[in-house]
């Protein structure tokens, strides 16, 4: 049966998964780059660049490319699709990622904002959902059919889907930092009581990897 999967999520040793004063200089906040060094010099967040062949391979890299392919939809928050707030004032922001988005299937971003639906290159497509996250997983698990979902983030986003017990299987990437400021993951969520345990973990070159998931019942 598809599954509701988070994947290469980053999150330091304190918690937070992205860094303060997030803005269209900083989309992942001041220090939030920091959380994701693990995956930018990997092969694959390289190769979605237009790196080709450059960057390291190793366990980080393996662990980064099978979070990347084999999904029918992603769900993303709207801090995640771009740095606007409240009403669009127009058609013109597309993204963060230029024509071509890494995603290449349907992309559900949760708004309160209605817009239509963006085309890109690659096959990516972008439908705005202003009816919260179980909308948006309907929407997305008719558009992903067998194959799994994945939820893109933000904080915000992954944390009321994990509330919600919404998620199979979640992957962090440990970075062996301190944040101090953000967002806060794990802050208000008790994950034992909500049915989730760590099933496993692999150390990578510059992360922990850990996996946990949802019990059944």
């Amino acid at each position: 049966m598809p599954r509701v999967l988070l994947k290469n999520f980053g999150v330091s040793l304190d918690g937070f998964s992205a860094g303060p004063d997030q803005s269209l200089e900083n989309p992942l906040g001041t220090t939030g780059p920091d959380i994701f060094e693990w995956f930018f010099p990997t092969r694959t967040f390289l190769s979605m660049h237009g790196g080709g062949g450059a960057g390291e391979t190793g366990i980080d890299d393996e662990i980064a490319n099978q979070g990347m392919t084999g999904f029918g939809a992603w769900i993303l928050g709207r801090n995640m699709f771009g740095p606007v707030r409240g009403p669009w004032p127009d058609e013109s922001w597309k993204g963060w990622w230029g024509e071509e988005p890494p995603y290449h299937v349907p992309t559900f971003v949760l708004t309160h904002h209605a817009r239509a639906s963006i085309p890109m290159q690659g096959g990516t497509e972008f439908h705005f959902v202003t009816g919260g996250i179980h909308e948006a997983l309907e929407r997305a698990r008719a558009a992903a059919g067998d194959l799994d979902v994945r939820i893109g983030g933000g904080v915000s986003t992954v944390r009321q889907f994990l509330q919600a017990r919404l998620i199979d299987e979640v992957h962090l990437a440990v970075r062996p930092l301190i944040l101090g400021r953000g967002e806060n993951l794990f802050a208000g969520l008790d994950l034992r009581a909500l049915g989730y345990e760590v099933t496993r973990h692999v150390a990578g070159e510059r992360a922990m990897h850990v996996f946990i998931e949802r019990r059944q019942g």
